[in-house]
């Protein structure tokens, strides 16, 4: 006989399957954040000057600060750890366990330890007090009972206890680790502003993400260069800068006088409207067509300010030059989206 599920009983009866604690799974849902919510909210009360002590003790560290918890302390540590390291303090995770079989070689006397258990009992985060003691490391505890082993051991203690877990049983950490997670956010962002830390400093820890590109890629990054940067002298016919911005397929050209200094651009544009005078390309110059006054922009600008300038004037191209004449490449809104400065 074929094996049907719950939900498809459920399902054809026309009424919903069953939940822990009664309810649709939505009211499961919103009781489970109405309770991590009311976690990380008594937190605030709870905050006192432990707090601003634990944050100096970070910002004096000149060492590493080393987060350390097991088991889903562990991964919230990982997080924390993260998130320290992104924002100005070197920062790694030491698993308690892996550390008691020689991984504590990795702390040296000028670090700091984050130790989170919420019991504040966990013997293999406890076992890593007599090295820390003897190693002059201060230990910052992250804990659910401030009367622990732990708590009493340690520099300072951050209370995160909670009144009940969202687990219907009290067993998974769920409002625990989301008040732990939440006060390791608070220490880092604290940290990150006592630092003075700008976006340019988070920038240089995430090359590779759109707030890095958009802070350390540099106009000479994307622009076209050399052979590639369309130009025609300005005393040339109109038709053979059509045909150079064919060749280059930027939509524009460079237009330049006999010292080779910027004279100024043409574009599609000026040659649509051109043509809607009833203007003939053979018979007028470059230089005559040509927009005298373009946009331009240093090379050493950064790329977000090209598509700044080019959302404000409505334009795809920009000349890249230095002191105004000397034309040293061409950049093109495609190049910054290729590239995800957009």
């Amino acid at each position: 006989m074929r094996r049907v599920t719950t939900s498809k009983v459920a399902k054809q009866k026309g009424t919903r399957a069953a939940t822990p604690k009664g309810g649709t799974s939505l009211d499961v849902g919103r009781r489970v954040l109405d309770i991590e919510a009311r976690a990380v909210q008594a937190l605030i009360q709870r905050l006192d000057g432990g707090f601003s002590e634990a944050v100096d003790l970070l910002y004096d560290c000149k060492g590493k600060v080393v987060v350390s918890g097991m088991g889903k302390s562990g991964l919230i540590g990982q997080k924390i750890a993260a998130t320290m390291a992104s924002t100005g303090t070197p920062s790694f995770f030491l698993h308690p366990a892996e550390g008691l079989h020689g991984d504590l070689g990795m702390l040296a006397r000028r670090d700091l330890l984050i130790a989170i258990s919420n019991s504040g009992e966990t013997q293999e985060i406890l076992q890593l007090l007599p090295f820390m003691e003897r190693m002059g490391i201060p230990v910052v505890a992250i804990v659910g009972r401030k009367g622990s082993t732990l708590a009493k051991n340690s520099a300072v203690a951050l209370d995160v206890s909670v009144a009940e877990e969202a687990c219907p049983m009290g067993l998974a950490p769920t409002a625990s680790t989301t008040a732990t997670l939440a006060m390791g956010d608070a220490l880092a962002v604290a940290l990150l502003e006592k630092r003075g830390f700008k976006e340019q400093d988070f920038a240089q820890f995430h090359p590779g993400g759109t707030l890095g590109r958009r802070l350390l890629v540099k106009v000479r990054d994307l622009m076209h260069r050399g052979e590639d940067v369309p130009q025609v002298m300005e005393t040339v016919l109109a038709s053979v800068a059509i045909l150079e911005m064919s060749a280059k397929k930027l939509g524009m050209t460079t237009v330049v006088d006999r010292a080779g200094a910027l004279a100024g651009v043409i574009t599609d544009g000026d040659l649509r409207r051109f043509l809607q005078q009833g203007g003939d390309f053979s018979k007028i110059t470059a230089g005559s067509l040509a927009s005298r006054r373009p946009k331009l922009i240093g090379p050493d600008e950064l790329a977000a300010k090209a598509v700044e300038m080019m959302e404000r004037y409505s334009i795809t191209t920009l000349v890249v030059a230095e002191n105004a004449k000397k034309i040293v490449g061409v950049v093109h809104l495609h190049d910054l989206l290729k590239h995800g400065i957009v």
